[in-house]
């Protein structure tokens, strides 16, 4: 059975959007015919997205400032008519022992990967109230539960977003808007690669498997098409390659 979506009319805002699982799924939601707004700081990265597809629309955005998020999400609502969806994929994931982190890093990586995810679906949530229509996907990571050495805060933040996303469902389901969260698994991002340099790389392909970010694009297209009628769910792509696989 094939999947088809119709994008048309329809303006997704993406977090986080210029590389990894974020920029394939711009490029996806651009050719189905919906608008696609990247957010990002990477400007580099959006150039480059901008050369494969003119019509992604690319806006520089800090997620951890609340004012900057709502001043972009209102310029964006104000040029494009409105926002139908929002998918926050900005996140950040140093790796330090909890008893050698600066306050500055937890900080940063609770203000880029919870607290943003809070700010966007604030500046967000009251034009889908409004229009009875929205859909709302963040990501989560099985360390929310597992926990990983160095990498406290980022599973902090990610268990953190569980609880808020499940909660705002509930808040929004009587205006028809839908809030859900995905555990992607492990996928081939740059962020992936910054985390998990050599030996830990390899020790992940040999075991669960690595993914490609094009392998999360179906998941969310259809989290972000009128036909995932749910709410309040964790969509997970568990993964279990065997070392031979190249799929």
């Amino acid at each position: 059975m094939k999947a088809h979506f119709d994008g048309k009319g329809d303006v997704i805002v993406i977090t986080g959007g210029a590389n990894g699982i974020g920029r394939a799924l711009a490029l996806a939601v651009s050719a189905a015919g919906a608008q696609a707004v990247v957010c990002d700081r990477d400007e580099m990265a959006m150039a480059e997205l901008r050369g494969l597809d003119a019509r992604i629309d690319t806006r520089r955005l800090d997620v951890s400032n609340r004012a900057e998020v709502q001043a972009m999400f209102g310029a964006i609502e104000a040029e494009h008519g409105a926002i139908d969806g929002l998918v926050c994929g900005a996140a950040i994931q140093p790796r330090t022992a909890i008893h050698d982190m600066d306050p500055a890093e937890w900080e940063r990586v609770i203000g880029v990967n919870l607290n943003g995810v809070v700010w966007c679906y604030q500046a967000a949530i009251p034009g889908m109230i409004a229009r009875r229509r929205g859909s709302v996907i963040a990501f989560s990571s099985g360390l929310a539960n597992q926990g990983w050495a160095k990498a406290s805060a980022y599973a902090t933040s990610k268990a953190g977003l569980i609880a808020f996303l499940k909660s705002a469902a509930k808040e929004v389901a009587e205006h028809r808007v839908r809030v859900n969260v995905i555990w992607p698994g492990v996928i081939d991002t740059p962020q992936y690669r910054n985390a998990n340099p050599g030996q830990d790389g390899e020790s992940w392909k040999s075991t669960l498997g690595v993914g490609s970010a094009e392998d999360v694009v179906g998941p969310l297209m259809f989290l972000l098409s009128d036909a995932a009628t749910m709410t309040a769910s964790a969509l997970t792509r568990e993964m279990a390659y065997s070392r031979d696989m190249d799929t």
